[in-house]
C-alpha cells in the first residue's frame, strides 16, 4: 500500500453443454481426464475458444499432451497457456513448463483465437488416448468473406489493422464473467522500455478484460493529463507500433493513447479505463471532495476529450486514502469518497465503467473503517482492494514477511493486514463479493542483511532493486531469488543476505481459488511490466479463474 499500485467481458456468452445437446461446446476424452472445447466468442469472421483438460481421476496429472485437427477453413492464430505447434491442419497442444500438475478432481484451462466461425475440433486424443466422443457440426454456416488476422503472442504484428474487427460495444454481453485487469503505467514507455506493443506480443492482451491506465493527475480539485508526452504526443515507429504502422509528425494523437486505440483494435473484447490519482497524486483529492460536481466536470471532459474519447471506456479513482493517510493526510470526512463516485457515476451515466482502487487495511479501525466504501458501492462496477504492499523494507529492520500474505498466520507483524481480512471485513460491511477484484503484484518486496530464511528475521535495510530499493520484478526475481518457501499463500525466498517475497504462477493459482470460492468478481494487478515476455502471471490468472 506504499505503492500506487494495480479483457471488457466475453463478446459472446460461453456456453457449456454436452456432446449430445446444441453443438457450442465439443467434450472428449475417455476414461477419467477430458477435454471441453468451448466457443467463447464468435464474431463470424473469427473467434475465440477455451480448452479445459479436467482430471477426474484420483491421481495427479503431471503432464498432458492434447492433438486434434481443425476442419477446413478454420485456424488458429493465436494461443495462450500451451505451447501449440501445427503441421496443415493438425495441431498438438502440450502444458506450459511454468504450469503445475492438475490435482484429481481440478482442471486447467487454456485458450486460442482462430480464423472463420467456431468449428469442433476433429480426431482429438488427450495424452494418446483415443477422445472417443465424436464431433459435431459446426455452430454457424461459414462465412465467405476473408477472415481479419490476429497477431499471434509470438509473432510481430501485422502492418495493417485487422479490416473486418468488429467493433467495440459499449455494454458487455457477459456482465457475470470474471474480470482481469492490469495496470499499464504511463512511465513504463522510459526506462522500463515497456509499450503498449508488448502487451500484444506477451499474448496478454488476449486474457485481459479490462486495462487500467495510470496515472491522471489530480490537482486544484480537477483531472489533469499526467506526462503528455508519454500520453499523447510519443511519436511510435512501425517497428514499436501496436499494429507496425509509423506515426507521423501531423497526426492528431500518438503516444500510448493512440498505441491503446490500435490495441483494441486488434482485441474488440478490451476495455480501458484511465485511472487518476496513485501514491504521488492523490493530495488533489482532498479539494476535489468540496466540489465533487466540479471535479467531476473536469474528468469527463478530459477523459472524453474529442482526441482519445474513443479509447476510454470510464475511469478509475485510485485516492490513497480518503479520510486517512497515505503520502499526505486527508480529513474530509467518511462520505467524501462517497460523494465522488456518486457526482462521477451522475456526469459519465450508467454505460461508463467506473471503478476504485481502494485500501487493504482490514485491521480494526484501520483504513477501510474510515470510509463508507459500501455506501459508494452502488455507483461502482467495482472495487480493487490493494491486497499487496502489507509488510517491506520501509521498515528498514524488518521484521521480514510477505508483502501480498492471502491469511493471517503465526508471527504476523499485523493483525489485519492480509488479503483475507481486507474482503471479509469489506463484505461484512455490506459490499457484494462480485463486486470485488483481488489484487496481485507482479513485483516483489525485500530486505538485506538477512540471516534468517523463514519470515520474522531481523534486517538492515532494503535489498537492491532495478529501478527502486527494496522492490524487484517478478521477471527478474524468478530468475536471480527463485521462490523457495511458501507461507500464507504467497512464496518468499533467501538469497545470499537478501530476502524477498513475491507471488508465482503456483501461489496465484491458489489465490484464484480463493477468489472463486469466495464468489469475487475476478483479479487485479500492478502492473503489466514486471510479467515475463510471455505473460507467465497473467496465464496464471487467467487459468486459476477459469
Amino acid at each position: 500500500m506504499k505503492r500506487s499500485l494495480r479483457r471488457a467481458l466475453w463478446a459472446g456468452a460461453v456456453v457449456a453443454v454436452t456432446v449430445a445437446a446444441v453443438p457450442v461446446t465439443t467434450a472428449f476424452g475417455a476414461g477419467t481426464v477430458t477435454t471441453t472445447f468451448t466457443k467463447a466468442q464468435d464474431w463470424g469472421t473469427g473467434h475465440e475458444t477455451r480448452v479445459t483438460v479436467t482430471n477426474g481421476s484420483s491421481a495427479t496429472v503431471s503432464t498432458w499432451r492434447i492433438e486434434f485437427d481443425l476442419p477446413s477453413g478454420t485456424t488458429i492464430s493465436s494461443a495462450w497457456d500451451a505451447d501449440v505447434t501445427s503441421s496443415g491442419n493438425h495441431y498438438v497442444a502440450v502444458k506450459k513448463s511454468w504450469a503445475g500438475g492438475i490435482a484429481p478432481g481440478a482442471s486447467f484451462s487454456w485458450g486460442y483465437n482462430g480464423s472463420g466461425a467456431y468449428k469442433a475440433p476433429l480426431n482429438c486424443t488427450i495424452n494418446g488416448a483415443a477422445c472417443g466422443g465424436g464431433t459435431t457440426p459446426p455452430t454457424t454456416t461459414p462465412p465467405t468473406t476473408t477472415p481479419p488476422t490476429k497477431t499471434p503472442p509470438t509473432t510481430p504484428p501485422p502492418t495493417t489493422p485487422p479490416p473486418t474487427t468488429p467493433p467495440p460495444t459499449t455494454n458487455p454481453p457477459n456482465p457475470g464473467g470474471k474480470k482481469i485487469v492490469g495496470y499499464f503505467a504511463e512511465w513504463g514507455v522510459y526506462g522500463r522500455n515497456y509499450h503498449v506493443k508488448n502487451i500484444q506480443t506477451s499474448g496478454s492482451a488476449a486474457k485481459l478484460t479490462h486495462i487500467l491506465y495510470a496515472f491522471g493527475n489530480t490537482t486544484g480539485g480537477r483531472c489533469a493529463i499526467g506526462d503528455s508526452y508519454a500520453d499523447y504526443e510519443k511519436a511510435y515507429t512501425a517497428a514499436e507500433s501496436v499494429d507496425g504502422v509509423a506515426d507521423t509528425w501531423d497526426q492528431p494523437l500518438r503516444g500510448s493513447f493512440n498505441q491503446l486505440r490500435k490495441l483494441k483494435q486488434l482485441n474488440p473484447h478490451l476495455k480501458v479505463i484511465w485511472s487518476f490519482g496513485g501514491w504521488t497524486w492523490s493530495g488533489g483529492f482532498t479539494q476535489a471532495a468540496q466540489n465533487p460536481a466540479a471535479f467531476a466536470e473536469s474528468c469527463y471532459n478530459l477523459v472524453e476529450d474529442p482526441r482519445w474519447a474513443d479509447v476510454f471506456d470510464g475511469i478509475d479513482v485510485d485516492w490513497e486514502y480518503p479520510n486517512a493517510c497515505g503520502l499526505s493526510c486527508d480529513s474530509s470526512g467518511p462520505n467524501a469518497f462517497k460523494n465522488v463516485i456518486s457526482a462521477l457515476r451522475s456526469k459519465f451515466g450508467s454505460s461508463a465503467l467506473v471503478t476504485a482502487a481502494i485500501t487493504a487495511d482490514g485491521s480494526n479501525g484501520g483504513k477501510i473503517d474510515a470510509t463508507d466504501y459500501a455506501g459508494a458501492i452502488g455507483n461502482l462496477n467495482w472495487l480493487m482492494p490493494m491486497t499487496y504492499d502489507y509488510f517491506g523494507a520501509f521498515a528498514a529492520q524488518g521484521p521480514t514477511a510477505p508483502h501480498s500474505p492471502l491469511t493471517s498466520y503465526t508471527g504476523i507483524p499485523q493483525q489485519g493486514f492480509n488479503s483475507d481480512a481486507a474482503i471479509q471485513k469489506l463484505k461484512s460491511k455490506g459490499v457484494p463479493a462480485n463486486k470485488l477484484l483481488l489484487g496481485i503484484g507482479f513485483y516483489g518486496r525485500g530486505w538485506t542483511g538477512v540471516t534468517q530464511a523463514a519470515p520474522g528475521g531481523s534486517a538492515t535495510g532494503a535489498a537492491p532493486g532495478t529501478y527502486e530499493a527494496g522492490i524487484e520484478d517478478y521477471k527478474v526475481l524468478k530468475n536471480t531469488c527463485p521462490a523457495t518457501g511458501t507461507i500464507a499463500g504467497t512464496a518468499y525466498a533467501k538469497c545470499g543476505s537478501n530476502w524477498w517475497s513475491y507471488d508465482t504462477p503456483s501461489t496465484i493459482n491458489g489465490k484464484m481459488t480463493y477468489a472463486n470460492n469466495q464468489g469475487l468478481g475476478g483479479a487485479f494487478f500492478w502492473e503489466l511490466s514486471g510479467d515475463t515476455s510471455n505473460g507467465e502471471l497473467i496465464g496464471a490468472i487467467k487459468g486459476g479463474l477459469g
